[in-house]
């Protein structure tokens, strides 16, 4: 029976405190944990600076983690002396070829060409662009590579910056690409492997000097078969014809 009464008394004073009711006076917060603070939002205004802004800019010369680029010749193409780096910062290996070609072909090809003489669609489409110059003129022959990976990442006349779309190494691997680009159209014996040089020169000689190839030999077959198969025809139906003559006669 106590234990009834108990029960009944505490939820009436449970059902009593849940009652609702209005009142001017802020609810009763026990553990504050930091939910009211002394803080700013952004842009807002912060009179205990002199220059009354709440943000903070960064201390000068202050560089995020993991941004810092000591490396001015890989990251910016430029060399101790401040001028252009002559040669890549990295190595030039089949995969940073092939990766260039990727990287060319989407950037690149469709203002300077697939072989990158100039010749793109944006130049030859008639669009009214200012014409991009062919890779394989002397000057940009004999250019530092620093002077293209630059141009990549800042842009020239009127060709934009592409620093924001193409990361520092995929600017080189283009750069390697042009190279190979640029040798391909003026190379020397020298750059075909020594394996196969005699074999490439064998073959120049033998179409100087007029030699058959075996598939002109195949054209001769060809050609004589057809003509033994004219003159046989021919030869069947003279035969028929006097055959037919010797009858009526």
């Amino acid at each position: 029976m106590r234990a009834t009464t108990n029960l009944i008394v505490l939820a009436t004073i449970f059902f009593a405190g849940c009652r609702g009711m209005e009142s001017t006076e802020p609810p009763i917060h026990v553990n504050l944990n930091m939910d009211f603070q002394e803080r700013f939002d952004p842009q807002e205004a912060n009179s205990f600076f002199a220059d009354n802004r709440s943000m903070r800019p960064p201390v000068p010369g202050t560089i995020a983690r993991g941004t810092l680029r000591e490396d001015a010749a890989f990251y910016e193409g430029r060399a101790a002396d401040g001028g252009f780096v002559v040669d890549m910062p990295v190595p030039a290996t089949r995969e940073l070829l092939t990766r260039g070609q990727s990287r060319y072909n989407i950037f690149c090809e469709p203002c300077h060409g697939g072989a990158g003489d100039g010749e793109g669609i944006i130049t030859t489409g008639g669009y009214g662009y200012t014409p991009a110059p062919t890779y394989h003129s002397d000057r940009l022959r004999d250019i530092a590579d620093g002077y293209l990976y630059d141009t990549i990442a800042n842009g020239i006349r009127t060709m934009p910056a592409y620093g924001h779309q193409v990361p520092p190494a995929d600017r080189w691997a283009i750069v390697a690409y042009v190279r190979a680009l640029q040798r391909s159209q003026y190379a020397s014996p020298e750059d075909v492997p020594a394996g196969t040089r005699a074999d490439v020169q064998q073959d120049a000689q033998d179409v100087d000097d007029g030699t058959e190839s075996p598939s002109g030999e195949a054209t001769e077959e060809v050609d004589e078969a057809d003509d033994s198969d004219e003159t046989g025809d021919a030869a069947s139906q003279d035969t028929a014809d006097t055959t037919a003559t010797e009858g009526n006669e």
